[in-house]
């Protein structure tokens, strides 16, 4: 059995404040704390590098399938990545 089957993926929303503005990044993994770790330490996505990431959003999925098509819709949607830079400011 793979690891997948057991844990389960990860959609996830991360971001980061800077001189620029602020900045999001979506994507899936099996192991969140791990690709968190790895987006900080810079050997996530080249995107990511350089910056002080943080978790604003993670949805759990049963199958790879699943979460790469919601992964897909929340890198269309602005608004929403947008709303959770306000909360994060409160």
């Amino acid at each position: 059995m793979n690891r997948e089957s057991n844990t389960g993926c990860f959609v996830y929303i991360i971001g980061a404040a800077g001189k620029g503005g602020y900045r999001t990044y979506v994507g899936w993994t099996n192991d969140l704390e791990k690709r968190l770790a790895a987006h900080n330490a810079g050997t996530g996505a080249r995107s990511t590098r350089g910056r002080e990431w943080r978790l604003l959003y993670a949805e759990r999925f049963d199958d790879r399938p699943s979460a790469m098509s919601r992964e897909w819709h929340l890198k269309r949607d602005r608004n929403f990545r947008k709303r959770l830079f306000t909360e994060w400011d409160e």
